[in-house]
């Protein structure tokens, strides 16, 4: 099959790998339609994670079609059109049954082998999953494939962030970070009732995006984003910061952005060693710090009903439609923010 494969830093080749095969009972074969390029497969991308194999498929974004059936799955059967968070669960360990599917004891992480072990991705013709029964969701007739692509990871995502954030109509918070996990993280406040979202970035066609989805744009380039939201709070700063990028800068931005007692939360996935603010300046501020991967399995099930009321517009998110065999140049635009990029999906098959 043909496939993105990870080759080294700053280095993706499209090329024919072996098609994958069913290894336990509880697997399922899915023909790839859809797939999408995450800011989180840059952090391998540009080794800011170290340790993934050379030939291992990227991606952990996907919808398609079940090909081949392990003989103990129960639900599923060929034909099936489904959508996938970007990690497995198994649905009954003491983590699943509290809804934190994302530390599943069995969890793997799509896109991510090291050492010979792990899964492979979903940038590709076909991909494996195990834990069929208890990861995979159906993918309604009333729900788009991009709809299901955005439910397994950025709306999910940008949901849990919003949930962390601790959301109530008369708070005001700020969202760090507006990219497809920070528009969505927008949309999760509103649907939990925040009316006072403030949108900080630097890429005016992001910032615009953020106006549209509801919220206040902030370029930092152009404007002090602590002054605004203290002016906005007669000095004291944000309810609740949404920090959805992973950088130290984002970090320290969002510790100085939010009010003493307030809360921030992160979903950016941190590549540090330490946090950016010390014991002592949380103490004397009193936050409450809130950090982790999102248990995309258990948020997508309980957000479907919003996708298929067509409440929020989220197919906004994407600026960039291409074939998988462009997926090396997409790659690059992606990585570069060039023309105007916030989200790109692959099209794999019909």
């Amino acid at each position: 099959m043909k496939a993105l494969t990870f080759r080294g830093k700053e280095t993706v080749r499209y090329e024919s790998v072996p098609d994958p095969v069913l290894e336990t009972r509880t697997d399922v074969m899915v023909q790839v339609e859809l797939t999408a390029i995450c800011g989180s497969d840059l952090h391998p991308y540009h080794e800011r994670e170290k340790g993934l194999d050379h030939g291992t498929v990227m991606g952990h974004e996907f919808v398609g079609e079940i090909v081949e059936v392990g003989n103990e799955v129960v639900n599923l059967q060929r034909g099936m059109r489904v959508f996938c968070p970007f990690s497995t669960s198994c649905g009954v360990c003491f983590y699943c049954r509290r809804g934190l599917t994302a530390r599943c004891v069995h969890s793997q992480l799509f896109g991510w082998r090291e050492n010979g072990a792990g899964l492979h991705g979903g940038q590709a013709e076909f991909v494996r999953v195990p834990l069929a029964d208890t990861t995979l969701l159906l993918l309604p007739e009333t729900v788009s494939p991009e709809g299901g692509l955005l439910l397994g990871d950025v709306f999910s995502t940008g949901y849990f962030c919003a949930e962390m954030a601790e959301i109530s109509p008369q708070g005001v918070y700020a969202v760090v970070g507006c990219g497809p996990v920070g528009l969505m993280a927008i949309l999760g406040a509103r649907e939990l009732g925040a009316e006072q979202i403030y949108a900080i970035d630097a890429i005016p066609g992001r910032l615009k995006l953020a106006e549209t989805f509801g919220a206040v744009p902030v370029n930092f380039r152009e404007c002090d984003p602590v002054a605004v939201l203290r002016n906005a709070t007669e000095g004291r700063g944000a309810d609740s910061v949404l920090e959805v990028v992973g950088s130290a800068d984002a970090g320290r931005t969002a510790f100085e952005l939010v009010r003493p007692g307030g809360v921030i939360a992160t979903v950016g996935v941190h590549t540090g060693d330490r946090v950016v603010f010390s014991p002592v300046e949380a103490y004397d501020k009193n936050i409450t710090y809130k950090i982790g991967r999102c248990s995309a399995r258990h948020y997508m099930e309980n957000l479907l009903p919003v996708v298929e009321k067509g409440k929020y517009d989220l197919g906004a998110v994407i600026s960039h439609r291409l074939p998988l065999n462009q997926g090396v140049e997409a790659y690059r635009i992606f990585d570069k923010k060039l023309d105007n990029c916030s989200k790109v999906i692959l099209k794999v098959c019909e």
